[in-house]
């Protein structure tokens, strides 16, 4: 079936009083206050929470196994939830982003039109979240909605980065969590009454967020830190990495992931790198726009992490994307945008410089441009830094969880040999006979039949 041929239903204007849009849940922290920012502008709509096995069969039944594994996820989940009888499939739209560039993330759209059509509800709308690909009726990304949905980033980005560093040391359990969860329905009621999203008012919030996470009792005790980076689905997603930063925090661990922000950055600064490369510009007016976008946005996240340094000195935070961009220039040529490009690299050598040496890169299996930019940076990146500490985990419906965590476990027990002070996780019971065993422990025979049942094939890395 040709892309002309699958059928395109629009989302008017009498859907928005009547349907309820579902959203994809890539970053659970960001996506929420997202999902308030569109029920503010009038919008029925619903976060997805369906985490089944049955989300990766029906993705696997309605899109090719030659997809990517995020594909798969997010159009699996879609289908899984409208046929979970929760919905009034005659009162549903689904949304998800079209970003028009080289990865086959810009065809995910068609997909899941395609799989409407073959699951027999062709007449539900899709929703494209793009800039300038589609237009429809009853849904306009306002220049408001805009900035909202920015400053949510913004807001995601900060509240995930001071949670995850002190998560790991609260002395009482779950007040971090909880945190998190007051400062979304915070968030949400100021977009509601149309502030907290610009200027003084954002930087004011900041403050207040940073205040309250440094008031969290916590323990002073040193924990192996762990950077997370990859394909921004797999590096993000709970359900696409089989809940990776929980597996991490359960084995003693302190883990950051780089933000969402810096990928916009990211898909911003490429546009200037297409033109010092290849000349021109498809439309002449849009390179200025672009450019004072990306520097009103850079200027904001200076401001988030200036503001957080200026209330307590309790947490490392990142130089800002101008300092990030220079660190990937003797690896990988800024040229390479595909699969996450110069920026993978770049995250890595500034989660080494914040003091996280040890890096795990997760990846879908079928991501070939992630591959060559993950897998294939990895010798350049220890020569340049040999006391960086990397395992690629690929994520796949074929891969074995056991698998995947028993790699991560080995480089755990690297970083372990280095920071023998570092604490331990708790000992937990056994299922079978109440006797405790450390689920970190590697034996040396345990390691050698780890090392043979996953070993990396020489042209992977």
């Amino acid at each position: 079936m040709s892309e002309q041929e699958i059928p395109r239903v629009l989302f008017t204007k009498e859907m928005k009083k009547t349907h309820t849009l579902l959203l994809p849940n890539m970053l659970p922290t960001h996506f929420k206050i997202i999902r308030e920012i569109f029920v503010n502008f009038g919008y029925k709509a619903e976060l997805l929470q369906n985490e089944s096995s049955n989300v990766i069969a029906e993705g696997l039944k309605y899109v090719h196994n030659d997809m990517c594994y995020p594909a798969q996820l997010v159009i699996g989940q879609m289908i899984d939830a409208l046929k979970s009888g929760k919905y009034d499939k005659k009162k549903v739209a689904l949304v998800i982003t079209q970003t028009g560039g080289g990865c086959r993330a810009s065809n995910y759209i068609y997909l899941l039109r395609k799989a409407l059509v073959k699951a027999d509800m062709s007449y539900i709308p899709v929703v494209s979240l793009n800039f300038g690909l589609e237009d429809n009726p009853g849904f306009k990304f306002t220049t408001k909605m805009l900035l909202q949905s920015v400053a949510a980033v913004e807001y995601g980005d900060i509240i995930a980065l001071l949670g995850n560093q002190t998560r790991p040391y609260e002395v009482n359990k779950g007040e971090t969590n909880a945190l998190i969860e007051s400062w979304t329905h915070k968030l949400a009621k100021k977009f509601a009454n149309n502030s907290g999203y610009f200027g003084t008012a954002l930087a004011g919030n900041i403050r207040e967020i940073a205040k309250n996470f440094a008031a969290i009792p916590t323990k002073d005790i040193k924990k192996i830190k762990v950077g997370v980076v990859g394909e921004i689905y797999i590096k993000f997603a709970p359900l696409g990495n089989n809940h990776l930063q929980d597996f991490l925090e359960e084995e003693g661990c302190e883990v950051m992931i780089p933000g969402l922000l810096g990928y916009f950055l990211y898909s911003m600064e490429n546009a200037r790198f297409d033109k010092e490369y290849y000349g021109g510009f498809k439309r002449k007016a849009q390179f200025p726009i672009r450019n004072a976008i990306t520097s009103f946005v850079i200027s904001t996240e200076t401001m988030m992490y200036r503001t957080v340094a200026e209330v307590t000195d309790k947490f490392v935070l990142p130089e800002g994307f101008r300092h990030e961009k220079t660190l990937s220039k003797d690896i990988i040529d800024h040229g390479v945008k595909m699969g996450e490009g110069w920026l993978l690299s770049a995250e890595i050598m500034e989660l080494n410089e914040l003091g996280y040496p040890n890096i795990v890169c997760a990846q879908p299996f079928g991501c070939l441009p992630n591959h060559i930019v993950a897998k294939g940076a990895i010798r350049s990146i220890t020569a340049k830094e040999p006391d960086i500490n990397i395992v690629p985990i690929d994520y796949d419906p074929s891969t074995a969880k056991v698998n995947q965590e028993n790699r991560i476990k080995l480089m755990l027990s690297v970083a372990r040999e280095k920071m023998p002070d570092a604490v331990k996780p708790e000992k937990k019971k056994s299922v079978n006979d109440e006797s405790y065993s450390s689920p970190h422990t590697i034996t040396p025979e345990l390691k050698a039949n780890i090392a043979a049942s996953t070993k990396v094939n020489s042209w992977e890395l």
